[in-house]
């Protein structure tokens, strides 16, 4: 029968084991999911060419479906084998981020109300990446999406997809679905900021 100080030794050493693998996946660089992200950076220049020189519609929107779908495959391979790393959090929302600019970009060419969510999203991750920064160099932490987030680059996606797929797209209809994502991206620039800078208002508590 073991003793008390023997159990505690070992409860100490299986943490220690627990934060020692935890440390190594946050580590991590060449994991699926990074790849993916990068993945989605390389189909940029691929996209843009089809749309704005090609102007092949059909192929930059199987493109771009693509690419959403590595978005969302990336994060459950992530989460269902601990492939979690902290330059998957940096990695994969400026994929995300880069490639949706670079489309609305590529929309503006024929709907210039694109200029809109275009614009939003400059100021929205200015905002965020000041703020993002402020939180890690003063808590060493590195936060990934919320759900606010997730459903603002889902409709985002959904709303370029039907862009570049339905060519004679209605006005109206363009107007309201680039309407709903408008009040999606404000509604996650203000809930992304009440959450950085709560983070900052605790950390200088702290001190």
């Amino acid at each position: 029968m073991k003793s008390e100080s023997e159990n505690m030794k070992e409860n100490i050493q299986s943490q220690n084991t627990k934060e020692g693998s935890t440390g190594s996946s946050q580590s991590k660089i060449l994991t699926i999911p990074n790849l993916l992200s990068f993945f989605r950076l390389c189909l940029i220049p691929v996209f843009m060419w089809l749309y704005c020189v090609e102007r092949n519609y059909l192929w930059t929107g199987i493109i771009l479906i693509i690419s959403g779908l590595t978005d969302t495959v990336d994060g459950i391979i992530a989460r269902k084998f601990n492939m979690i790393s902290d330059l998957g959090k940096v990695l994969d929302p400026i994929a995300d981020k880069v490639t949706q600019a670079a489309m609305l970009f590529c929309l503006l060419t024929r709907f210039p109300l694109m200029i809109a969510p275009l614009a939003l999203m400059v100021v929205k991750e200015f905002f965020m990446g000041v703020t993002g920064l402020l939180v890690i160099q003063k808590t060493g932490k590195v936060f990934g999406a919320d759900w606010h987030g997730k459903v603002n680059t889902w409709l985002l996606y959904a709303m370029m997809i039907i862009h570049v797929f339905w060519y004679n797209i209605p006005d109206v209809v363009s107007k309201v679905l680039i309407g709903i994502c408008v009040v999606m991206m404000l509604i996650s620039l203000v809930l992304y900021g009440r959450h950085n800078l709560k983070a900052l208002r605790e950390t200088g508590t702290e001190k």
